[in-house]
């Protein structure tokens, strides 16, 4: 295999290659962004007094939607500032979704990336330093991820002062095949380190790490099944193997970062193999870090 050098091309300043060019990839192919399996609502979008859009995408299994900017060359304040204007429209229109606002800048310096991450925790930003590369007569692009959503405090662990139960409230909510299906969940949970524990509160079953909350899994039985949350970053390889093992009951909390997964009696090993994988990597990730 042979190696050759890419050159890198500025957009900001390409005769035929302009932002419309980049709208037109991404909505061609929304996978460049990494978001996961995100679907195309609309282009050049009117907002009411206050211009247009790029696009609007969706996510196609959980009620999320992400209001993207672009702008070739570098970022500045105005492009900031209508990021968020539009962000503030659309989740005014439509409440019933979480929304996100994503930028995207050929050059996003410190000064400005400072700046955004001030606003990130109150309002959800991810903003995204674009590059483009020629190779012989092909451009590529790249998204690369610059500012991630910061995850906010949970509204679980909250809860967890005051809402403190025991085990026999679970039993008596749930089915007894269920708090079955939970023990065995749990047992694999606390296996990870012996410094876990369970913790019984009202709204869920969480964890303790030295006695201190830390709901990287939690654990809502039902009648019939057992939603499972576990706190990782939206990403297309989880999603894709999520899908290919049969796990169609998902949906992704954009809020506090977790995955939650309807788990039954009828899973197969390979589906709870996997689950237990995803276990040992939130608590890497919450734990280990």
């Amino acid at each position: 295999m042979n190696y050759k050098k890419a050159e890198r091309v500025f957009l900001r300043n390409h005769p035929t290659l302009n932002e419309k060019w980049v709208q037109d990839r991404l909505a061609e192919d929304s996978s460049l962004l990494g978001l996961g399996d995100i679907i195309l609502k609309d282009k050049e979008r009117l907002q009411p007094g206050a211009g247009r859009l790029d696009l609007l995408f969706q996510d196609a299994d959980a009620a999320i939607r992400y209001e993207v900017e672009i702008q070739l060359g570098k970022t500045d304040e105005s492009h900031i500032i209508r990021i968020i204007e539009y962000w503030d429209i659309e989740r005014k229109r439509y409440p019933q979704y979480d929304h996100v606002a994503v930028l995207i800048a050929e050059d996003i310096t410190s000064r400005f990336l400072n700046v955004i991450s001030l606003f990130n925790g109150f309002i959800p930003i991810i903003a995204y330093q674009l590059q483009a590369y020629k190779l012989e007569d092909n451009i590529s692009l790249v998204f690369t991820k610059v500012l991630d959503l910061t995850r906010i405090g949970s509204a679980e662990e909250e809860e967890s002062k005051y809402e403190i139960v025991d085990k026999s409230y679970w039993e008596k909510r749930a089915s007894k095949k269920m708090m079955e299906l939970t023990d065995k969940l749990a047992e694999k949970v606390l296996s990870l380190d012996s410094k876990l524990s369970l913790k019984y509160n009202k709204f869920y079953i969480g964890l303790t790490y030295e006695g201190v909350v830390n709901n990287f899994i939690s654990l809502k039985p039902k009648k019939e099944w057992v939603w499972v949350g576990i706190r990782l970053d939206k990403s297309d390889e989880i999603d894709s193997k999520l899908d290919e093992i049969g796990y169609d009951s998902t949906e992704y909390d954009i809020k506090w970062g977790k995955y939650w997964i309807r788990v039954t009696n009828h899973d197969g090993e390979e589906q709870l193999n996997y689950l237990y994988e995803l276990f040992k990597t939130a608590y890497k990730e919450e734990i280990e870090k």
